[in-house]
């Protein structure tokens, strides 16, 4: 028996750059709702909502001044009531994001703990220096050191990410009791869930000097402690399983067994998780160094993950991912086809799809010309590296270009109307300026659109229970093929992926269900970036 957390597609919004209902720029709660029944249309039952809480943005929500409240700049408590409120009359969940392995520095809590006599200095890690220099050798996710000197209270603080996100101090139980509050705050609110932020990261069983190694030196000292765990356990025991509600765990660096540690339903912590392996397909060990996409090499992790995970969490793109159809398809001739295999590949595997806002009308890459359009800082950050390493301009800008995040934060095209009927206003970052072509209300009222596909698809695994509930089996994996079968009570779909824009053969019987190409039946041959599905019995 599936849970409805099983049953439904999800969708991921980014606040800031969905829909603005007030001429300021910035997407809100208000544009959300307005947004409700294109989203129902859709066939998405679940939204799940990039932080909405106050944040001075120095990581644009990733960094909580107050968890209890609304950024203003989206709106107000009452909106987010009303939109949970809307959403539930669509019989759409929301999910929220908790970023709980660090705040922002602005938050009271960590302004007070600057004070060394203050109840919340051990709400974070400090440290002092050694003769100068940071307590250890510990680099940022974001380039860098993983500490920062604060010199009102004398002493360096520990940031894994940006140093406007101060780590948190699990070591202190009252840290963990403050984490319950924010979580039953919001599901007495009706929130369905929450997707975990770099979950596996929050424990920090050591703070002696890590290995040397390229990026992430001090990794074993916090990935995936057995701290994290005991921690996950407490959340479920003393809250979550009191509610009707997910978790999904966003995951670094895990292997499938690491993911069953944290999802096994015996173990009680998290419901899923998110993997990075399959967003290895086109990078070497990091995410800025590229490689040449390899269809082969994402049809093996995800072939991996899906077998040796029970449920998976899929994805092709987020909030931190280029656009899925300019890593893994073609933005030129074969956009529309490349964009639909994907539709068919996420919506066919064993496991909660998860759609990024845009990507059901195949969104790209921004065309952006220089650092002074990006916003992000993890790419600012990574440029000035790169910088000082001597990297030449070109290959930095290369190099942000194909990996920023802002790839997926560009405004949503809604429309050809003057900045993609965004806003009104001055959009907060450059709208793309492919939006007369790539728009929701261009591909609405059409019937061969990749919206409209997209609507197919979920549908199609809507009513399917092959779909949803069948095992996974791969038949063929090579270079640009990726043959896999779902089954269920003696019945099987067979999906076949063609990531090339070649012909080609792939000799397989059966009744045709869905192809991204105008066909009435299956002849043997995929065309360029042709997906099908086949009914075997």
């Amino acid at each position: 028996m599936l849970k409805w957390w099983q049953e439904r597609v999800v969708y991921q919004i980014w606040p800031r750059s969905f829909q603005d209902s007030n001429g300021d720029g910035i997407g809100d709660l208000q544009g959300i709702i307005a947004r409700l029944d294109d989203l129902k249309d859709l066939g998405v039952g679940v939204i799940w909502l990039s932080p909405i809480y106050p944040s001075p943005n120095a990581d644009y929500g990733y960094d909580i001044s107050d968890y209890k409240a609304v950024n203003p700049e989206f709106g107000t408590m009452a909106d987010m009531e009303q939109l949970l409120a809307e959403a539930a009359k669509r019989d759409i969940k929301a999910v929220l994001d908790l970023v709980i392995n660090h705040t922002s520095d602005q938050h009271r809590w960590f302004q007070s703990a600057r004070d060394k006599n203050s109840p919340y200095r051990d709400y974070y890690i400090w440290r002092p220096g050694r003769g100068g220099r940071p307590p250890n050798n510990w680099m940022s996710f974001f380039g860098g050191s993983a500490w920062e000197y604060d010199p009102q209270s004398g002493e360096y603080y520990l940031h894994l990410f940006a140093k406007n996100q101060p780590d948190l101090n699990y070591r202190n139980p009252k840290v963990l009791e403050e984490v319950k509050d924010i979580l039953r705050f919001w599901l007495d609110k009706g929130v369905a869930g929450f997707r975990c932020d770099v979950i596996n990261l929050i424990w920090k069983s050591s703070l002696a000097d890590g290995r040397r190694r390229i990026g992430l030196t001090g990794l074993e000292h916090y990935l995936s402690q057995e701290g994290c765990h005991e921690i996950l356990r407490t959340l479920r025991r003393d809250v979550l399983s009191h509610y009707d509600c997910f978790t999904v765990g966003e995951t670094c660096f895990v292997t499938p067994q690491m993911a069953l540690d944290f999802t096994l339903p015996e173990r009680q912590e998290l419901d899923m998780v998110f993997n990075f392996e399959h967003m290895g397909a086109d990078e070497f060990m990091l995410k800025w160094f590229k490689r040449r996409f390899s269809p082969e090499r994402l049809a093996r992790a995800l072939t991996k993950w899906t077998t040796q995970v029970p449920w998976n969490a899929h994805y092709l793109e987020n909030h931190d991912q280029p656009r899925s159809v300019s890593r893994f398809g073609d933005e030129g001739t074969y956009w529309e086809k490349s964009a639909k295999l994907l539709c068919v590949l996420l919506l066919t595997l064993r496991g909660t799809p998860f759609i990024y806002q845009g990507q059901e009308i195949g969104m790209t890459n921004f065309d952006y010309t220089g650092m002074d359009q990006i916003k992000d800082i993890e790419s600012h950050n990574i440029y000035n590296l790169a910088k000082r390493l001597g990297i030449p301009p070109g290959l930095r800008w290369k190099m942000i270009k194909a990996s920023s995040r802002d790839n997926a934060r560009t405004p949503m095209q809604w429309s050809a109307e003057p900045n993609a009927g965004f806003t009104t206003g001055t959009p907060w970052i450059k709208v793309n300026s492919n939006y007369r072509r790539i728009n929701v209300e261009a591909q609405r009222g059409d019937p061969n659109s990749i919206r409209s596909f997209y609507k197919q698809m979920i549908a199609l695994r809507g009513g399917s229970e092959i779909l949803k509930a069948g095992d996974f089996q791969a038949v063929k994996i090579a270079k640009n093929l990726f043959v896999f079968r779902r089954s269920r009570d003696g019945k099987s779909l067979l999906v076949l992926l063609n990531f090339s824009p070649e012909v080609a053969d792939a000799q397989y019987g059966g009744e045709l269900v869905i192809s991204n190409y105008d066909r009435e039946r299956y002849d043997g041959r995929l065309q360029p970036y042709e997906a099908v599905v086949l009914s075997e019995q």
